[in-house]
């Protein structure tokens, strides 16, 4: 990411703004006046942090009050069968936070989607877990406590569980959400005992772009949505602070939200079909993020591109298909734009006459997102909205034909 003041490499470290020498020190404006130090870490005290320095006191509320979340329902895939989800029928509103609908979900993850308009969304925080939003189309910029970070299409913008941020769309996006109960983080096998990232990785330090200034705004009696656990799930509360959460003038740590776009993503390929954990970009508590792009595909004289079919015994199978023409899925229905949902305790490949059409193909022009999880996943009101109820049949029809 950068080198430390000291000049030495660290994995992941990142200093941005005024800081002091010394951490848990004196830190002082040029008036005298003491700033307010923060620590933002995960796991207790036991995992990666970072420190943050604002002028006014960061836990200073003068207001709390509810705040009605998007429609959280979740109806269970039962009786079971595959589902096509066609998310660019789905109606949302324009607001990045509020108007988010939910396509599935379990309590390890959930995923929603939301076109936005131009306008900013509220200041908002994710109590509950890290977010992975994946930018389907757009530009903008994330402003949190942390400084700013600009985003595109393609970009996977990754915000640690209780970032204050909002959205500033440059122009309408279409942002796909991941948002965890968990903290999602590179794969662990891609990592060094110390944390950086290995020469097998598919990506680098270098493809990971977070903050690089501070993000000073003036304010009083800010409002910021939180989303929430409490006994009875997940909640939401609007609080109200004194000074505005953006009076950071430096931090430096471990934790801090970042981008990283696709392009960056080097696919591994081999002589015959690479299975999905070769595409893995990201994992959480009980899910897995991957990414299928455009690549050279099977050099066997014999190979056969395509997938073979394969049942999901521990996980449901979630494909989001964003880009190019999916090879596999010719004849389905299934397009930009789409949802596959593969449950498990079901077998699923391709269309049977994409098997015969592959054979001799040498390129693969597919871009998808997939989250794999390891326990069910039900249809949140939006999933239900947009299903496309011929889907599950489709292979039978291919096969008879």
């Amino acid at each position: 990411m950068r080198l430390s003041d000291s000049g030495g490499s660290v994995p992941y470290y990142r200093t941005v703004g005024e800081v002091p020498q010394k951490r848990h020190t004196q830190h002082r404006d040029p008036e005298g006046r003491l700033y307010y130090e923060e620590l933002m870490g995960e796991e207790g005290f036991s995992s990666d942090s970072s420190l943050l320095y604002h002028r006014g006191v960061p836990s200073a509320i003068v207001g709390s009050e509810v705040w009605e979340l998007p429609d959280q329902s979740r109806t269970p895939n039962h009786p079971l069968r595959p589902r096509h989800l066609k998310l660019h029928d789905l109606a949302t509103g324009t607001d990045p936070v509020n108007d988010r609908r939910l396509v599935l979900g379990n309590n390890d993850v959930r995923i929603s989607y939301v076109v936005t308009g131009t306008e900013a969304s509220p200041y908002y925080r994710n109590a509950i877990g890290d977010e992975c939003v994946y930018v389907e189309s757009g530009t903008g910029v994330v402003e949190s406590v942390f400084g700013v970070v600009a985003y595109r299409a393609g970009d996977y913008v990754l915000l640690p569980r209780a970032t204050t941020h909002r959205w500033v769309p440059a122009e309408a996006s279409q942002l796909y959400a991941i948002e965890a109960n968990s903290h999602i983080a590179p794969p662990k096998r891609y990592l060094s005992r110390y944390g950086q990232l290995l020469e097998h990785a598919p990506y680098c330090e270098r493809d990971l772009h977070g903050p690089s200034d501070p993000f000073l705004v003036e304010g009083t009696d800010v409002d910021v949505l939180v989303k929430h656990r409490t006994s009875a799930g997940i909640v939401g509360t609007r609080l109200t602070y004194a000074t505005h959460p953006f009076d950071v003038v430096g931090w430096d740590g471990c934790l801090y939200p970042y981008t990283f776009n696709i392009e960056d993503y080097m696919p591994i390929t081999g002589k015959v079909h690479q299975p999905p954990p070769v595409h893995q970009v990201f994992e959480g508590h009980n899910f897995v993020v991957c990414n299928f792009l455009p690549r050279k595909v099977d050099y066997h004289p014999l190979s056969i591109p395509v997938p073979y079919y394969h049942s999901n015994v521990d996980s449901d199978e979630v494909m989001f298909y964003v880009g190019g023409d999916y090879e596999a899925r010719k004849g389905s229905g299934i397009g930009l734009g789409s949802i596959s949902l593969h449950p498990g305790g079901y077998a699923h490949g391709p269309q049977p006459s994409a098997i015969e059409a592959s054979l001799g193909v040498d390129y693969f022009d597919e871009s998808a997102v997939m989250v794999d999880t390891f326990a069910p996943l039900d249809l949140g009101e939006g999933g239900l909205a947009v299903e496309d109820p011929a889907y599950a049949w489709t292979w039978a029809n291919d096969a008879r034909a």
